[in-house]
């Protein structure tokens, strides 16, 4: 269990791990009033925290295969035309717009490397000048990620209107979500940064899970990509908004308790003598995730 002290800007807290009563021999200054929050902090299992940063990598694995089947493709457009090939319309689709198809691919490798590593604990604790500019060129690379998703969509929408549906949709949202983590993190607020960067991460590696979707409805030979693709990028981006949504919820901080404690009380001394080492904390990354 810990308390949150929150003092006159809500935007400011420190934790503090009480094992039983921190306040008993603490001194306070006069007009400071501090609010209390008592917390549980929901720590995941280890197998599980494991079995995410699994997966995670998995999907990252898939995208950069499936970024590096791309660039030889362009670059040989012959491989198209061999025989047996299921996936010929969907590479005669972008080899017609090879320049926007790069300006998609070479960042979204860049996303896909960078994105595990702004959810390291170690990197952001211990080489922060790091953390800080790879989370800019990860920013940058989703911007140019979902602005050339919109146009591809209008330009090689094999799935039609269904895709292009899906596509607009979860492109939005995901600028969305990552120009709000940007946001937030200028303003210092560490754990909806953390929150917002989940999500947008979470639909990034959509597009890795629906690869291996396609490639069941390619094998099941039962429709053609006209008619799959749309249905796979619905169930892939659902899919990765709905587990980005219940991670964020089962480890985020449960308040339990809250009240407004009078300026001069014990509590407020704690809060107004730690809030400044609480900000060069966060401030250094040394914020759970």
């Amino acid at each position: 269990m810990s308390i949150a002290f929150r003092g006159s800007k809500p935007e400011r807290a420190l934790t503090y791990l009480c094992p039983e009563s921190p306040w008993e021999c603490l001194k306070c200054p006069p007009n400071f009033v501090v609010r209390v929050l008592v917390v549980v902090i929901v720590e995941p299992p280890r197998w599980l925290t494991r079995c995410v940063w699994a997966a995670a990598l998995l999907l990252v694995a898939i995208a950069l295969l499936a970024v590096l089947h791309r660039a030889i493709v362009l670059s040989d457009p012959s491989l198209m035309a061999r025989t047996g090939n299921p996936a010929v319309v969907v590479d005669t689709a972008f080899a017609s717009y090879p320049a926007l198809t790069l300006v998609h691919i070479i960042p979204g490798a860049l996303f896909m490397v960078l994105g595990p590593l702004q959810f390291v604990r170690r990197i952001r604790a211990k080489h922060l000048a790091f953390h800080r500019w790879s989370g800019r060129v990860f920013f940058a690379c989703g911007l140019l990620i979902g602005f050339s998703a919109l146009a591809l969509t209008f330009q090689t929408s094999i799935g039609g209107a269904n895709e292009r549906a899906a596509t607009v949709l979860f492109a939005i949202v995901f600028l969305f979500e990552l120009t709000r983590a940007f946001l937030l993190i200028r303003r210092r607020r560490i754990a909806l940064h953390r929150e917002w960067m989940i999500r947008a991460f979470a639909i990034g590696l959509a597009i890795a899970t629906i690869r291996p979707i396609v490639g069941a409805f390619f094998a099941a030979r039962q429709l053609n990509p006209h008619e799959f693709f749309g249905i796979a990028f619905w169930i892939g981006f659902t899919i990765h908004f709905i587990l980005g949504e219940v991670w964020i919820n089962y480890t985020r901080p449960m308040a339990l308790f809250r009240s407004r404690l009078p300026a001069g009380s014990a509590v407020a001394g704690m809060a107004a003598a730690e809030l400044n080492g609480q900000e060069a904390e966060a401030a250094r990354g040394n914020v759970s995730v």
